[in-house]
């Protein structure tokens, strides 16, 4: 399964929970929705943004995208944790990335990305984006 698809069965769930009314949002959840969101936005732009920088930037972005949810979910607890951690593990391929060639020696089991691996991370991001907005917005 792709991380666009993680993510999108993620939001489904979500969304599901919202209105089935099994998932209450107490403020402070809206407010760390609304704020991961934003984070979210701020590191990973809209496709065309995104492939004119270089390889190396959409890579350091995709990262910085795991340290926002990752700071998120060390903020909170319970069903906003669990899709956190799911849009993280959704995300983990990025760990394994590098975007520097290896010349001699190891590279600590990392891979070159393609550019379609760039942009399938970048879209999985913008999912999770929109997911965040509906949360936040309860």
């Amino acid at each position: 399964m792709d991380m666009r698809r993680i993510v999108a069965v993620l939001a489904e769930e979500a969304d599901r929970q919202l209105r089935d009314q099994l998932w209450e949002l107490a403020p402070g959840e809206r407010a760390l929705a609304h704020e991961a969101e934003a984070g979210l936005r701020k590191v990973v732009g809209p496709l065309d943004a995104q492939e004119a920088l270089p390889q190396i930037e959409r890579l350091e972005r995709l990262r910085e995208t795991l340290a926002v949810l990752a700071i998120s979910l060390a903020r909170t607890h319970g069903r906003l944790a669990w899709f956190l951690s799911g849009a993280i593990n959704a995300l983990e391929p990025v760990l394994r990335w590098r975007a520097l060639p290896a010349d001699h020696g190891g590279t600590f089991g990392t891979v070159l990305a393609s550019p379609d691996e760039y942009t399938e991370a970048e879209e999985a991001v913008r999912q999770l984006q929109d997911g965040l907005a509906r949360i936040a917005a309860g």
